[in-house]
């Protein structure tokens, strides 16, 4: 669309909760089991230490909703624990460092080949903790220049009520132990990434349930002076899964559940044996259905949608669903393969000669595609090209038996244009499903 585009994948590599990774990772960790499994192992460590965790914070939770303070509460136990180390991570303590350092470290490497698995690749990995500390002390000393920024009980805090922002509440961007918080984090690398980039637009892709975090983030920017650049930022939320956890319960890592996809979809490839026997790498096929099923299920609706995770449904070739668009694109190569003509050959056809109205519904259909991908970009909703996507393998399933390729007694001419409508057909569906990040696969 003409713009040049920079990815960052922005990690939450800092803050009270690897404060409080470090404690469970006292408490449960393992070196051994580190280094069979580093992610999945550290996610059950983070499940286990949330779960001890849990008490603490709901009777902090009840203090302060019955207007007590919290702070007794706060100073002891596994928050004591957590915040201690956290400071110490502020403070520059090696030990603590290196810790972080070491987890960190192992996560990008694991994510870069997780991500590669959904052709998703990021210009830069960055995070929370690469922001500069003088950054940090400019945000707090423009927002104590201007008044915004207020003394309340040993916390620093913005009350967005007094500019405009009722909604907003109160946020506390310095913690009671002088720990920085999310808020003056991201705050202060919005102002990084505009003297670094320059940028025209930045867009955060990130959960809908952090609708009112970003626009405090935003509102903080514009009131700080930068109006002009808070107009420039802009939260992309997405709707959740439902059935899994972020915390606690059966929460599974990503590349758990791409294996898992992968494995049904399989099991579902074996049950057709004659067509089974026909594909080069079956494991190697089932896993790029089984990525397409997912992405393609996430795509669905709206992506500020919450939908079910069902895998059943999404790898099956029933409905609209991934695997349905790939047996499509197979199938569209099939006829091609059979049909055997030279690329020059095709783009000799004549147009003029499909006089069927099936013909005439695909060709009309693939001339939107221009229009789909320009609606997809002014929405940033992935969904109209794959429900365009839908109607376009509809279309074309419901003309095989009228537009035939083989075993007609139609002449030559009118053969090669079938087959050039059928070749263009594939070529806008394969050319679709890249943009939205799928593999097309030929055999199936």
């Amino acid at each position: 669309m003409g713009w040049d585009v920079l990815k960052i994948n922005y990690l939450g590599d800092w803050g009270k909760q690897f404060g409080l990774l470090a404690v469970g990772w006292q408490k449960f960790g393992s070196e051994e089991l580190f280094q069979k499994e580093s992610l999945k192992h550290l996610l059950d460590v983070y499940v286990k230490i949330n779960a001890l965790f849990k008490s603490e914070q709901e009777a902090s939770k009840s203090a302060r909703d019955n207007g007590q303070d919290t702070l007794e509460i706060e100073n002891r136990g596994l928050y004591a624990e957590r915040n201690a180390f956290f400071k110490r991570m502020e403070d520059r303590d090696p030990e603590a460092l290196s810790l972080w350092k070491r987890f960190r470290d192992i996560s990008i490497e694991r994510y870069i080949s997780t991500y590669a698995r959904l052709n998703i690749t990021f210009d830069e990995y960055s995070g929370e903790s690469t922001v500069r500390p003088e950054t940090i002390e400019k945000v707090e000393n423009m927002l104590k220049d201007r008044g915004v920024y207020e003394e309340n009980e040993g916390s620093w805090v913005i009350n967005f009520e007094k500019h405009g922002a009722r909604k907003l509440g109160t946020a506390v961007v310095r913690n009671r132990g002088r720990t920085t918080t999310y808020l003056l984090r991201d705050v202060a690398a919005v102002l990084e990434r505009v003297e670094k980039y320059e940028f025209d637009k930045m867009i955060y892709v990130v959960s809908a349930e952090q609708d009112s975090y970003f626009q405090r983030v935003f509102k903080t920017v514009e009131i700080m002076g930068y109006p002009d650049i808070a107009a420039k930022l802009v939260h992309i939320n997405l709707g959740k899964a439902q059935g899994m956890s972020s915390r606690l319960g059966t929460v599974k890592l990503l590349s758990d559940i791409l294996d898992e996809c992968g494995s049904a979809m399989h099991e579902v490839m074996r049950s057709n044996e004659a067509k089974y026997a026909q594909v080069a790498d079956p494991e190697a096929v089932a896993d790029v259905v089984g990525i397409t099923a997912i992405m393609a299920q996430d795509m669905s609706g709206k992506r500020i949608n919450n939908y079910p995770f069902d895998i059943t449904r999404m790898t099956s070739f029933e409905g609209d669903t991934g695997p349905y668009l790939q047996y499509s694109h197979a199938r569209l190569c099939s006829i091609m393969r059979k049909a055997n003509l030279a690329a020059d050959q095709v783009a000799k056809a004549d147009f003029s000669l499909l006089k069927e109205p099936h013909a005439i519904d695909i060709l009309r259909l693939m001339a939107q595609y221009p229009d789909m991908t320009t609606q997809a970009f002014k929405t940033l909703e992935p969904t109209t090209i794959l429900t365009y996507l839908f109607r376009l393998t509809h279309q074309v399933s419901s003309a095989y038996d009228v537009i035939k390729v083989l075993g007609t007694d139609e002449g030559p001419e009118v053969m090669l244009a079938r087959s050039a409508l059928h070749e263009g057909a594939r070529q806008v569906l394969e050319n679709a499903m890249r943009l939205l990040g799928f593999t097309p696969v030929a055999r199936m």
